[in-house]
């Protein structure tokens, strides 16, 4: 089983809950509700039987406290299963944040450098690093190569991070920090998995970046749902799908002019 929330159109809001069938390959849809909050969501999930709802032994979902509320209530003897992919994305964010900082620092840099060139009635001549970027220009194109491991990096590339973890150790130690997280993941022993989160938590505490302080308190607060994952290595990876799915469904209709009628047409397809 698993709940998210889903953006139609203009904002509006929806939970999807939905399971795999039988044969457990494809995502059926079990039940949309309007908006998210955990009462509402409770309320349409009662509907559904008690000793079906207590047949679920296993969901995913985020780290919002109002999905959490929701099926502890209506699946009361399921494991709440922390998504991987949510955790990892707050991580990732930290560290793009702590990037952020550096870029606003340079930018405010930048802004008194010239306001003081004009002072002088001078010209103000930004600093031109070895590949022929500013300090501001490095900081903005840095951002999706922190999404890549090393490996991947082509010369240029390589060329541009050495620059940014040369002038910024900070980003340094976030990007090392980050990709430590994710490689956690891969372990298959819940008791190694324990032991490098712990690890982790104390790293990101000492670090001395706010992001990562930030981020490793939200790991502890959800830490048994983030290790309920290697109980059974489940995701939300169908569910995902299935949104993708809704989304494709709904491009092709060339979006949502009546609401009513577009959730009809989601339950004749995807329930």
């Amino acid at each position: 089983m698993a709940i998210d929330e889903v953006n139609f159109t203009q904002g509006e809001l929806y939970t999807f809950v939905s399971s795999r069938d039988r044969e457990g390959r494809a995502q059926k849809l079990v039940a949309m509700i309007r908006g998210t909050r955990s009462e509402d969501i409770i309320n349409v999930l009662n509907r559904i039987a008690l000793s079906k709802r207590l047949e679920v032994v296993e969901v995913s979902l985020d780290m919002a406290s109002n999905m959490r509320k929701a099926c502890e209530m209506a699946f009361p003897n399921a494991t709440l299963v922390i998504d991987r992919f949510h955790v990892v994305r707050l991580v990732m964010d930290a560290m793009q944040h702590a990037r952020i900082d550096q870029r606003w620092k340079e930018i405010d840099k930048e802004n008194e450098a010239i306001q003081q060139a004009r002072s002088k009635g001078a010209r103000y001549k930004p600093l031109i690093l070895s590949n022929g970027d500013t300090p501001k220009q490095l900081l903005a194109r840095s951002r999706y190569l922190l999404y890549k491991l090393p490996s991947q990096w082509t010369q240029s590339q390589l060329h541009r991070v050495g620059l940014l973890f040369q002038l910024y150790p900070s980003i340094e130690k976030a990007y090392r920090l980050a990709w430590d997280f994710r490689s956690i993941y891969k372990v298959h022993s819940k008791e190694k998995a324990i032991r490098l989160f712990h690890d982790w938590i104390r790293q990101a505490k000492d670090v001395g970046i706010d992001h990562f302080n930030t981020a490793s308190e939200a790991v502890l607060n959800h830490f048994e749902g983030i290790l309920a994952f290697f109980n059974n290595r489940s995701t939300n990876a169908h569910a995902e799908s299935l949104n993708a799915q809704i989304k494709l469904f709904r491009a092709n209709l060339r979006g949502v002019s009546n609401t009513k009628l577009f959730l009809y047409r989601l339950q004749k397809v995807f329930a």
